[in-house]
């Protein structure tokens, strides 16, 4: 029979996966805001299939991988469906403690509410990789996409990182990377750089938009097309940007799985630092690409608010409850400078990312996996992950003592292999889908798509692709 403390702390994670699932409506309003007027109805479509195939293919597969029978520290095994309808699943509830059930063939997450919050996060990282896609791309090369990102890919890097037995956690009933493991707790890593490094290769294969850039290869930044529509753009930026914003009120308190007391601390603590933290790096990287861009660029623009701000939501994700609400504030900061530094950089080489997934999930999530190396505070780490580090052994960040290198070394390597594991799953899917002509659509479809307006028949312009 379930306790009532988890009933609450199962209420508290649907709760939080649902606003979690909010983020789909963000990135669909944030991606068709950053799309030419024409496309705005492909981009709803891609959102819609994103989230519907990440469904299907993380119920068969993915969560399985992530989550299955105790195997290896590279991914996880089981019956696949048929381990979501597990009889006895409460009594192995006591998730905060991996240890009490180590003897179980079953992790303890197996259980249909952190289904529901995984998924979400599954989508989220698929509605990411489809961001720097947008536009150019079949409908079939985002089902692809969707369902290997969900069902394989993302699914092995959450093993690695919140597994009890993954080889990156810091849950590791064995030996921890380094000693510590690689803290990362709402996924500017796992799901943040994952969907980022799948949407650059996918960029890349696929080339930028036509009439995107010069001959020269200088930003088309005069975009006539659209200019008459720039303030409905505009609009569908910001909106989906709070919509965004709230969906990450979702996902890093809700990553901490409950909020019922735990180990000897008042879980509530924790989850109220996380959504503290989350609120300043937001507001600190939203206020300093404001004013920097302006004195960049002599003019202000909303859109440098948003994506400041998403930024710093993206690099305080890894660190949300283990760093102190000042240093969420100078992450945010620098934050918003990482993301100058990138677009200036995607800009140099000619990287087609409409809503500058690369940079904004990419670089920002790497920014905070390491920042959380320097700075994360011990007394913190230890409220988080409770019995799971002895007294003698809890890591700090590198700022904080001379324990810390071991921590920001773990960082380090968990970043390169998400990096690496992601390059070398996804960019071969991408050269498959275009040696088969499922990857762009046709040059024709492109420019026809150009020369319809937002009012033009939609069967029309995804005839083509259908």
């Amino acid at each position: 029979m379930y306790s009532l403390g988890t009933s609450v702390d199962a209420a508290f994670l649907l709760f939080s996966a649902y606003l979690v699932f909010v983020l789909q409506a963000g990135f669909a309003m944030l991606t068709a805001g950053s799309a030419r007027a024409q496309n705005k109805l492909n981009v709803m479509l891609t959102t819609v299939v994103d989230a519907a195939v990440c469904a299907i293919f993380y119920y068969i597969f993915g969560f399985a991988c992530a989550y299955g029978r105790p195997w290896n520290g590279f991914v996880g095994r089981g019956d696949f469906t048929e381990w979501l309808n597990l009889a006895n699943s409460a009594q192995f509830d006591e998730y905060f403690n991996p240890r009490r059930g180590e003897n179980h063939p079953w992790n303890p997450l197996a259980n249909h509410r952190v289904w529901v919050f995984e998924w979400a996060t599954a989508a989220a990282v698929a509605a990411i990789a489809s961001g720097a896609m947008a536009e150019r791309s079949q409908v079939t090369a985002h089902v692809a996409c969707s369902a290997f990102l969900s069902g394989f890919v993302y699914p092995v890097i959450c093993h690695w990182v919140w597994e009890p037995h993954g080889w990156l956690s810091v849950y590791s009933q064995g030996t921890r990377l380094m000693g510590v493991g690689m803290i990362d707790i709402a996924g500017s890593g796992a799901i943040h750089l994952t969907g980022a490094i799948a949407g650059f290769w996918g960029a890349i294969i696929l080339g930028p938009r036509r009439g995107r850039f010069h001959s020269n290869g200088a930003d088309d930044a005069a975009q006539p097309k659209e200019s008459s529509s720039q303030g409905g753009r505009s609009t569908l930026v910001v909106m989906g940007t709070l919509l965004l914003w709230l969906g990450w009120y979702g996902i890093n308190p809700g990553s901490i799985l409950g909020i019922v007391p735990k180990h000897y601390v008042a879980m509530d603590v924790v989850v109220d630092r996380a959504a503290v933290t989350t609120t300043l790096a937001g507001a600190a990287a939203a206020i300093t690409m404001l004013f920097a861009r302006r004195l960049m660029r002599g003019r202000w623009d909303v859109e440098d608010a948003c994506s400041g701000l998403l930024g710093g939501l993206v690099a305080v994700s890894a660190g949300c409850t283990v760093i102190e609400p000042s240093v969420a504030v100078l992450l945010g900061f620098l934050a918003a400078w990482m993301l100058i530094g990138t677009k200036q950089l995607a800009m140099a080489v000619g990287l087609d990312d409409p809503v500058e997934a690369v940079q904004r999930h990419g670089a920002c999530g790497l920014l905070g996996l390491l920042f959380v190396g320097l700075l994360a505070k011990e007394d913190h780490v230890m409220q988080t992950f409770g019995d799971g580090y002895s007294n003698q052994e809890t890591p700090c960040g590198w700022l904080y003592g001379i324990r810390g290198r071991k921590l920001l070394a773990a960082q380090a390597i968990g970043a390169a292999c998400v990096v690496g594991w992601t390059s070398v799953a996804m960019a071969p899917l991408f050269l498959m889908l275009r040696m088969a002509g499922l990857l762009r659509i046709s040059e024709e479809e492109e420019d026809a798509r150009l020369g319809f307006s937002a009012d033009d028949n939609y069967e029309h312009v995804l005839g083509q692709e259908r």
